[in-house]
């Protein structure tokens, strides 16, 4: 089952971003360094990432959770190796870099059979089903915290986990920004070796092969560290003129 070939799927282009946003604007940031900020020693919690393709498999249910796993259609939870995953979201203002609050996170994935919850594929029939899709507001701190599991893999994709960057439905004007964040080889290579995903044997794609990751794939890595009986990883964005 072949998923997010990039032929369905609509990516806002810089242009389109300053068109939604007025004359005023949204930018993503070019490597600005923060004067003030909560970013660790040595990494820039102002940092300019690129976008890529939605995917044909985003469904806006408007699940305000942060815990992806349980499906509140059955009250199931997906198994698979606990992923902590933390967006923080700053802005630049003057030349400071702060954090941006009331910003809408989406996040959606595979299970670890390679399944999207709510969709309908040649492979699967998943619709009803709500697992491993929710959103969450920034808060003050530009944070959006989420637990869910290392995602699997399906046939002609890395491993991946979408998100979704926009302004809440009652903002006075609006944004979206959306792309995909990847895992490093190895560490796929050390979890896929155990259950739940062992069982479905090797993986057909690296992140190399995939040629969505090949447009600036390495720009998105996350950076995992072992915790908690799983992992957790941090990813930092930015904008500009909010």
């Amino acid at each position: 089952m072949d998923h997010d070939d990039g032929t369905t799927g609509y990516v806002l282009s810089r242009r389109d971003i300053l068109a939604l946003a007025g004359a005023a604007g949204y930018a993503w940031l070019a490597g600005a360094s923060p004067l003030r900020g909560q970013a660790p020693a040595g990494e820039s919690a102002c940092v300019v990432r690129p976008e890529q393709t939605e995917g044909p498999y985003f469904v806006d249910k408007v699940l305000n959770r942060s815990d992806l796993r349980p499906d509140p259609s059955d009250g199931t939870v997906r198994p698979g190796t606990p992923f902590a995953l933390t967006l923080v979201v700053s802005r630049l203002a003057g030349n400071a870099c702060e954090p941006l609050r009331d910003v809408q996170v989406d996040l959606w994935q595979c299970d670890h059979l390679g399944i999207y919850s709510d969709v309908q594929d040649p492979g699967f029939d998943a619709k009803g089903k709500k697992f491993l899709r929710g959103y969450q507001i920034t808060d003050r701190q530009g944070q959006a915290k989420f637990t869910t599991i290392y995602p699997g893999w399906y046939r002609g994709r890395t491993v991946h986990i979408h998100f979704k960057l926009r302004s809440r439905s009652d903002a006075g004007r609006g944004f979206a920004f959306t792309s995909q964040l990847y895992f490093d080889d190895a560490l796929t290579d050390a979890v896929f070796a155990a259950e739940p995903y062992a069982s479905r044997g090797p993986r057909s794609t690296r992140n190399q092969g995939d040629r969505i990751f090949q447009t600036n794939g390495a720009q998105l890595m996350l950076a995992p560290t072992p915790g908690a009986g799983g992992y957790a990883a941090t990813f930092r964005i930015a904008l500009q003129g909010v």
